[in-house]
């Protein structure tokens, strides 16, 4: 499985917004984005100057892609499928995102982060319907019930996640009963439910080039 390596800090950085990347740590006095918010590198502060309208439709995929965690290769492949959807492109998109499994694992609160999830899920801690998952990008519909294994319940980072959870909260389009490690995907959000500040028509303007 292809995945990204570096420093997460340093993603934030280059976004200029903090992108919640490793959990909790981004809550404290120890991130990194607070400490230094300016672009990574030896010239990162001073960047700057007038942006074109590329740079900008570029700077918004990258931001997308590194929220949801996802490789150049993968993110176009989830664009292409929601350009072939009815719809708003960008607007599927984001549903596309945001009903991977990976993703619903961290917004349940078992996991604080997508990273996390992804290595929890590749791991085989987590079942859909009762039966075990292990592919991060597998997509979940409404009604479909996530839970943590009988053998996983104790593993230190699950109960840590879960109780820390309380910081984000835990989106309304899910229904998460913690005590029992369990929750339902009860449907999509709608698009204004999501509040992160994405501009995903910048992205359709990127890839319709």
């Amino acid at each position: 499985m292809a995945r990204y390596t570096g420093s997460a800090c340093r993603l934030c950085r280059r976004e200029n917004l903090k992108l919640f990347l490793k959990g909790d740590r981004c809550y404290g006095d120890k991130c990194a984005f607070e400490r230094r918010p300016y672009a990574p590198g030896q010239h990162g502060q001073r960047r700057g100057g007038k942006a074109s309208d590329y740079r900008i439709q570029l700077r918004e995929k990258q931001k997308v892609k590194r929220i949801y965690g996802l490789l150049e290769r993968q993110f176009r492949g989830t664009y292409q499928r929601a350009e072939r959807q009815k719809g708003v492109t960008g607007t599927n998109l984001l549903m596309l995102l945001e009903s991977r499994l990976d993703n619903v694992v961290y917004r349940m609160g078992f996991a604080n982060s997508r990273a996390q999830a992804r290595e929890l899920i590749l791991h085989g801690h987590f079942a859909i319907n009762g039966r075990k998952a292990t592919i991060a990008s597998q997509r979940l519909k409404a009604g479909d019930k996530v839970e943590v294994r009988e053998g996983s319940r104790a593993i230190p980072q699950i109960i840590g996640a879960i109780e820390t959870v309380v910081r984000r909260g835990i989106p309304g389009w899910l229904e998460v009963d913690k005590d029992n490690f369990k929750g339902t995907f009860k449907a999509l959000p709608n698009r204004e439910d999501l509040t992160m500040p994405i501009q995903e028509q910048l992205i359709v303007e990127l890839y319709s080039k």
